[in-house]
Parts: C-alpha cells; sequence; structure tokens
C-alpha cells in the first residue's frame, strides 16, 4: 500500500483553493489548509487540518510554518495559491494597493516557501498559482499594473525555484484559468469556470509527468509563453 500524500495549500477557504482541497481529500491525500482564520468550516474532512496563516505578515508565516514541521514529517506537494488584486480593473496604480499587492503575492509567497522546502520529501512539487496576466508576451492590455507586475515576480521566483530544485522537486507556474471567484466581482457573473473546474484541470496537471520550469494554462490546456 502506497504512503498517504501530504499537501499544503495556502489560500483554502474558499475559490480554487477551496475546490484544489476538496479535490484532493477525495483522491485520499492529507491536506493542510491555510486561511486568514483559524477554522475553515466549509471543509469537513479527516484528513484535512487548517492552519491559521496572514501570508501578509512575516509573523503569522513564522507560526504557521512551525506549527505545520510539528505536525508533519515531509512535504509531497506545495501549492501557493492564496493572493490578491486590488487594482484589477484599474489603469493607473496607487501606492497602497501596488505594495499590499507584493506583499501578499510575491513577498508572502517566497518566504512562506522557502523554509518548506526543508520539509519537500524526494519528488516532491510546487505549484505556483499564477495569471496569464504576468506573461510579458501574452500581454494585451494595460491596467491592473500591480497585479500583473506580482505575477510575472511569481513566474520568475518559479524558473529560479526550478533551477534551484532541478532533480529534487518539480516547480510549475498555473494559469486557472477565468474562475468564477471574488477577485474581481465580474468574474462571479461572467468568468466561464467554476472553482471545481478549475481545480479538476489543475489536478490533472499535478499528477501528470509535467516539466518542470512550466508555465501552464489550465483553461486552454496549453503551456504558456514567459
Amino acid at each position: 500500500m502506497s504512503k498517504q500524500k501530504t499537501v499544503v495549500i495556502t489560500g483554502a477557504s474558499k475559490g480554487i483553493g477551496k475546490a484544489l482541497a476538496e479535490r484532493l481529500l477525495s483522491e485520499g491525500y492529507k491536506v493542510f489548509g491555510t486561511s486568514r482564520s483559524e477554522h475553515i468550516e466549509a471543509i469537513n474532512h479527516p484528513n484535512f487540518t487548517a492552519i491559521q496563516l496572514d501570508i501578509s505578515s512575516a509573523i503569522s508565516i513564522s507560526t504557521a510554518q512551525k506549527t505545520i514541521a510539528e505536525m508533519i514529517d515531509g512535504v509531497d506537494i506545495l501549492i501557493n495559491n492564496a493572493g490578491i488584486g486590488p487594482d484589477l480593473g484599474y489603469e493607473v496604480p496607487d501606492p497602497e494597493t501596488f505594495q499590499e499587492t507584493f506583499k501578499v503575492n510575491v513577498e508572502g509567497v517566497v518566504f512562506f516557501t522557502e523554509p518548506l522546502l526543508e520539509l519537500m520529501n524526494s519528488d516532491g512539487k510546487i505549484l505556483n498559482i499564477s495569471s496569464k496576466m504576468g506573461s510579458v508576451e501574452y500581454l494585451r492590455s494595460a491596467g491592473s499594473i500591480a497585479y500583473r507586475m506580482s505575477k510575472s515576480a511569481l513566474n520568475m521566483y518559479t524558473k529560479t525555484l526550478a533551477l534551484r530544485l532541478q532533480g529534487v522537486s518539480k516547480v510549475a507556474a498555473i494559469h486557472p484559468g477565468w474562475v468564477k471567484t471574488t477577485i474581481m466581482l465580474s468574474n462571479i457573473e461572467l468568468a466561464p469556470l467554476t472553482p471545481e473546474d478549475s481545480a479538476e484541470r489543475i489536478y490533472k496537471f499535478l499528477i501528470s509527468e509535467f516539466e518542470t520550469g512550466s508555465y501552464y494554462d489550465a483553461e486552454d490546456n496549453t503551456l504558456l509563453p514567459w
């Protein structure tokens, strides 16, 4: 019988993160999901553990990392899903939302991930939930500058991490598709994918023999240009 695999997912209280947690639980994984609140009441499963994490806070990150390290021997899969987009749809950035976006989407991801690398089991996988809006080559319109730049930075972290972990763990950036989530209110009405649709596509990529350093479009099942 194969050993039960352990997954850590940030931003697991709603949307894509919650749907991913539920999908992985249905496949027998042990899931640790983070949320700003201590409890994720919507997920009630014996293999699910909620971890409190404000990814914009260095103190909260350190506390969550220690909690995870005390509870498990190793991590097989890390999914960095938590992210924000307060300037989505706006053309001109402002200092407050710019700093907030980078604090969560870049700094939080990097400094939550780095200590967990020591816990990663051999043949581990790290998925960074990015966006095609972070692709320089794909750029089609102006606006959402902080969000776009933060996802470009996340893509660069993905590539550098893939090089560092070559032969040890696989790393990929994922565009989850246009999904009905609250990151932008118009998405609820207009987006074609549900969080469950996106989670299913991401799960299929996760269990595939993907190439480390990939930038994958889960909606169209293609690789994206950086």
